[in-house]
């Protein structure tokens, strides 16, 4: 599969609000994680953690909507924006997320997603 059509196939299933099924698919074993906040979840790498990532986020979150967009490809890159309405289970805060993120393929898979967030 070309960077193109691993992109498109990852916004599909995103907006299909399949955000798991999208990591297990194309995530390399070795795959890194990179989140733009301090502490032990900023570099995560491997499947295992990257997983562990997204399973604490979804315990961590009950998300009203979701909006993607994208995908945005240059190269073995591409680039997808995520805004999300979302409350943070543990405050009770109410909170519009907007982030975008950075897709590296190497070899059919995602090496590395490094996600940048918005105000």
């Amino acid at each position: 599969m070309s960077t193109q059509d691993i992109a498109n196939d990852l916004v599909a299933l995103c907006k299909a609000g399949k955000f798991d099924e999208a990591g297990e698919k194309y995530w390399a074993d070795d795959v890194l994680s990179v989140e733009a906040m301090p502490g032990d979840m900023a570099e995560m790498r491997g499947k295992d953690a990257a997983r562990g990532k997204g399973e604490w986020w979804a315990n961590a979150h009950e998300v009203h909507a979701s909006e993607v967009e994208g995908p945005y490809v240059n190269g073995d890159q591409f680039v997808v924006r995520f805004k999300m309405d979302l409350t943070q289970k543990e405050s009770g805060a109410r909170i519009q997320m907007d982030e975008v993120g950075v897709y590296t393929i190497k070899d059919g898979k995602i090496a590395e997603e490094r996600f940048f967030y918005g105000q």
